[in-house]
């Protein structure tokens, strides 16, 4: 399993399990005091009642006792998350308004869609083209912000084949909420197979090349024929003119 996976699950379960508690604990305590001291059961106040200085300790002590252990399980993630493995691959990513643009060591890029292998650890190089963004891949319980001039670092262990959500998660503009993307984790002979064919992105944008050269070609050819018609159509006037003289002939005689 993703250690950083684990270790964020458990922070999100200790601390809601400590603040289902504290719900509980004040809301029972709150309906004894309502029932057990109202007016009906208790018409005359009792003014006896003093100060205890063994709650206040224990109402300053278990607060920060739980709190500090809050820290703890935050901090043990944090440290995760901040520890890279040396041997990571390294993506480039970079975010524009309003789509992520990945590139790879072999400057290999592609755009919305994260081609990565099953497990492997991946280093994220975050950089920002414009404005504020923040990648963002709930999946993988990770989060970071890529900020204009400064590149920010952030990493996962790639695990389960399948396809998981890239999400933006700072406002940065008018169509925020469309800057999506999709990480696809695959085995490892198949990006090894998309990763090393560098021409196969080429080969496509040769061809269109070559077809808009046909087009054109084409339409040369189109333009060519619609002369001849104009051709033809001098012709007509031609044959007009010849008409009009002889009619002009036939007058004198």
């Amino acid at each position: 399993m993703n250690p950083i996976v684990e270790l964020v699950d458990n922070s999100f379960i200790f601390i809601v399990a400590i603040s289902v508690l504290l719900l509980v604990g004040v809301t029972v305590a709150m309906i004894y005091f309502v029932f057990r001291y109202s007016e009906k059961n208790n018409p005359k106040p009792d003014q006896s009642i003093t100060g205890s200085t063994t709650l206040e300790i224990l109402w300053t002590v278990i607060p920060l006792i739980l709190v500090l252990a809050m820290f703890f399980y935050g901090y043990e993630g944090f440290k995760e998350m901040r520890n890279i493995p040396p041997n990571a691959m390294v993506v480039k990513v970079t975010g524009k308004m309003w789509f992520w643009h990945f590139e790879y060591d072999n400057k290999k890029t592609s755009d919305t869609l994260l081609l990565l292998p099953q497990g492997k650890d991946v280093r994220f190089e975050l950089e920002s083209a414009d404005v504020n963004h923040s990648f963002y891949v709930p999946a993988y319980r990770v989060k970071e912000d890529c900020i204009p001039g400064r590149t920010n670092h952030m990493w996962f262990h790639t695990t389960n084949e399948g396809l998981f959500d890239i999400e933006c998660a700072e406002y940065c503009g008018l169509n925020h909420s469309y800057m999506l993307g999709t990480v696809k984790i695959v085995p490892e002979k198949e990006f090894l197979e998309w990763y090393n064919k560098v021409d196969s992105v080429q080969a496509p944008d040769s061809l269109k090349t070559d077809s808009l050269k046909t087009v054109k070609t084409d339409s040369v050819k189109t333009t060519q024929l619609k002369t001849d018609t104009t051709k033809s159509a001098g012709n007509k006037k031609d044959s007009i003119k010849l008409n009009s003289k002889d009619s002009l002939k036939r007058k004198e005689k």
